[in-house]
């Protein structure tokens, strides 16, 4: 089965067109952590199921777009398709805005996670203009504003959410969703595909891909692991920052994503280093950060903001820099199935990401902050793992 498409030499990438694929990824990204920051007030309304369901509900909502929309950038215009999605993501972000229960508001937050996937169309758009020698650079330009629409998005929601209510943080998302359709219109190139996979064919290739590259396999693995070691300290911060002792309103809670910026800010440095060097050390470097993370925030997350902090900025950082290089080395395999190779790589993230959050929760609701710790030192430790087994290679 055929792994890539081939088609005319595409359009540069401009640097009108890589700020607008930024933007795009990051306020794109932003929806499915809305709800975060949120988790008090919605507990509040809906009582303790909000906790589990509505953040979870995103992600597989994520999940699903990555599986079923995201490679058909493979096959059709990816400009087309971000567009579509935004569009479609201003009106289930209103529809949250209006929900009258928690069914509703799980159902919108689905949706939400499926058309926020056009955060994923904009990075493998950025890989297929970049030239083949600053590929890891570029990406990790465009996934700075990903990382960062994903921790900025704690931030706003939490200071929105803390003044004007939890339905103001997504009437007002649906805004910028809007705005995010006139810069794409604006910025992205149009591009053609000489020839087209039919539907099937594309979701079959995605296994053919999965089955024959183990430097995908490997990259998504260990990838996967960390975001789950992620999302379950992140969906469960604002329970621990809103209780005795710190006792911080929503708006606090998310301050916490500035901290997280500095963290997003090495993906370039990342993209550089593995230009130069390869994957590997990256990907190592940054697991043994993350389980470095989880030791300090283990130690004093529950007495001491500082060390919620180091552990935010160690956390972010050691994702970061290893998400950069393992999607560096996943595109420079078949350059005609970058949306593809994305879908592999992001799905098996998002669906360890649903897991990584139901498993933080239940272990927050069960046993409090030191067992979320230990769920996520026990997914980081085995990231380390994955990585150190893995064979080198010279692109790795």
């Amino acid at each position: 089965m055929n792994g890539g498409i081939a088609g005319p030499p595409g359009p540069e990438l401009t640097a009108r067109a890589r700020l607008g694929l930024t933007l795009i990824a990051g306020g794109a990204v932003a929806n499915i952590y809305y709800n975060q920051p949120l988790l008090g007030l919605l507990v509040a309304e809906f009582g303790e199921s909000a906790a589990l369901w509505v953040p979870t509900a995103s992600l597989i909502g994520y999940g699903f777009g990555l599986v079923g929309l995201v490679p058909l950038g493979d096959a059709l215009s990816r400009r087309t398709l971000i567009l579509g999605q935004l569009l479609g993501l201003c009106v289930v972000l209103i529809a949250a805005g209006l929900s009258p229960n928690l069914p509703a508001l799980a159902l919108a937050s689905l949706f939400i996670g499926v058309l926020a996937s056009a955060a994923q169309q904009a990075v493998p758009f950025a890989a297929e203009l970049a030239p083949d020698a600053t590929r890891g650079r570029i990406v990790g330009q465009v996934m700075t504003g990903l990382l960062s629409g994903i921790l900025l998005a704690r931030t706003l929601s939490g200071f929105v959410g803390a003044h004007l209510g939890w339905r103001a943080v997504f009437l007002a998302a649906a805004g910028v969703a809007l705005a995010m359709v006139g810069i794409a219109a604006a910025t992205l190139p149009r591009t053609v595909r000489t020839q087209r996979l039919r539907y099937r064919a594309l979701m079959l290739s995605i296994l053919h891909l999965v089955r024959t590259q183990p430097v995908l396999r490997s990259a998504s693995l260990s990838q996967a692991l960390l975001f789950a070691a992620f999302n379950a300290f992140w969906v469960t911060l604002a329970l621990l920052v809103e209780a005795e002792p710190f006792g911080l309103s929503a708006a606090g809670a998310g301050l916490f994503g500035v901290i997280g910026v500095c963290g997003a800010l090495v993906a370039p440095v990342s993209g550089r280093f593995t230009d130069a060097r390869g994957a590997r050390p990256v990907v190592i470097g940054g697991s043994l950060l993350v389980v470095a993370a989880f030791a300090v925030l283990w130690a004093g997350g529950t007495w001491s903001l500082v060390a919620v902090g180091l552990g935010v900025l160690l956390l972010d950082i050691g994702i970061n820099g290893a998400l950069i290089a393992n999607q560096t080395r996943a595109y420079a395999l078949v350059p005609g199935a970058r949306g593809r190779i994305n879908t592999a790589l992001f799905t098996m993230m998002f669906v360890f990401g649903a897991l990584g959050a139901y498993a933080g929760s239940h272990a927050f609701l069960l046993a409090g902050w030191p067992a979320v710790c230990a769920v996520g030192t026990t997914f980081a430790g085995l990231a380390v793992l994955v990585a150190v087994l893995d064979r080198p290679s010279p692109a790795t």
